[in-house]
């Protein structure tokens, strides 16, 4: 509720962007999937709100067709209100360990909705966020301010060897899962994702202009949308430290060829976060087995942008690897497909139907993402031409820089 604290019908119902649905149908597709899985396929019960069940399915209208459709915000919360109420009652007497899986599929899947929400909003206030220089952290949180010295283009060596790459563990999505071990010859990785001070010096350098720096498929996408820098961007020295965010695919491509370096695979970043070679193990979380609270990154939306990349050194990787979690979700160089083994759930279309060799997989979360939503084998997904989400990059390379 503190996410859609104030917020008026225009931003409720209005679309800032064609790919992106209105707030108010994500507060109802929470509701209405929630209502689904847990009430009817659970607990048996019939079907609620029939009327709106077209309407705040996933593949029920096109998403252009959706704001005007969409109710109220209170009658919309109230149609939530009403559902979890039902879905509490049922909690009562649910045989909790049988459905945990789906019950934590139905958590995480209400969060995802949540983050989309939370950069929806952003996009909304775009121009207000360009305008807001960082303050202070407040609830224990280290200030914004702290070491703005620049932050070093440091890599790290990753030595070659096996790893367990994925998770079977119970909150694992069917994308996850099976987890698997994975050889990696050596390479090196940036301890950092990439900054904005770092990114400056790319549009400064013609980065936008100059072809030389951008694949066919890239050049082609800024041919026909002539941006000159990320979306969520603050010119500000006072945003040196933080993390470059709201940039596609390409954009992350394009600053990695200009650097000498290139995007790391999905499997070089999990390895780089997760693996405990000490231990013989991969790592739920880069720091350990404890969850995210907002000590360890900048996550579950506390601060509510992003934060430097280097306040956090006592939660690194294994092999130092740092803000590897929360704060901007991080583009790899893979494509997004299922692993050896794979078996949809709940249903073929939840990830089965983003196998096409067109989705990039970003990896590590952002700072609106809540904390059972995260981890270092979590796979995230979207088109390499999609630039609002909360989304940065860290480099990578076959050789040290």
């Amino acid at each position: 509720m503190t996410l859609l604290a104030d917020i008026d019908d225009a931003s409720f119902r209005g679309q800032s962007h064609p790919e992106f649905s209105p707030v108010g149908w994500h507060l109802g597709h929470i509701g209405m999937t929630e209502g689904y899985w847990i009430l009817e396929q659970l607990a048996g019960q019939p079907q609620l709100y029939r009327e709106y069940r077209q309407l705040f399915a996933a593949d029920g209208l096109p998403k252009c067709d959706r704001g005007l459709l969409v109710p109220s915000f209170p009658e919309v919360w109230d149609i939530l209100n009403s559902i979890r109420t039902k879905v509490f009652t049922y909690l009562e007497r649910a045989p909790v360990e049988e459905e945990e899986r789906l019950w934590r599929f139905i958590l995480q899947h209400e969060s995802m909705h949540n983050e989309t929400i939370a950069f929806v909003l952003q996009m909304q206030n775009l121009l207000e966020s360009r305008d807001k220089i960082p303050g202070q952290i407040t609830n224990g949180h280290p200030p914004f301010g702290f070491a703005q010295g620049p932050v070093a283009g440091e890599m790290l060596k990753i030595p070659a060897g096996e790893f367990d790459m994925g998770s079977n563990s119970i909150y694992a999505m069917d994308n996850e899962r099976p987890g698997h071990r994975v050889y990696l010859d050596s390479y090196w990785i940036d301890r950092y994702p990439v900054t904005c001070g770092q990114y400056r010096q790319f549009i400064a350098d013609g980065g936008y202009q100059n072809e030389s720096w951008w694949s066919p498929d890239g050049w082609r996408w800024l041919q026909a949308n002539p941006v000159v820098g990320p979306l969520y961007w603050n010119n500000s020295p006072q945003w040196k430290n933080h993390p470059v965010c709201g940039v596609s695919w390409y954009e992350a491509d394009a600053y990695a060829r200009y650097v000498g370096k290139r995007l790391p695979t999905e499997a070089e970043w999990e390895k780089a976060a997760s693996w405990d070679a000490a231990a013989g193990r991969s790592r739920t979380y880069p720091w350990g087995e404890e969850m995210p609270s907002g000590q360890q990154c900048n996550c579950d939306g506390i601060v509510g942008q992003t934060t430097p990349v280097n306040i956090y050194p006592n939660f690194q990787s294994a092999y130092g690897m740092e803000d590897a979690l929360g704060n901007v979700w991080e583009w790899t160089d893979s494509w997004f497909d299922g692993y050896s083994g794979f078996a949809w759930y709940p249903y073929l279309g939840y990830s089965q139907a983003y196998f096409d060799n067109q989705h990039r997989v970003l990896k590590g979360a952002s700072w609106a993402t809540r904390p059972w939503a995260m981890r270092a084998s979590l796979r995230n997904w979207y088109y390499p031409e999609v630039r609002q989400i909360l989304a940065g990059f860290r480099c990578a390379s076959n050789q040290p820089q």
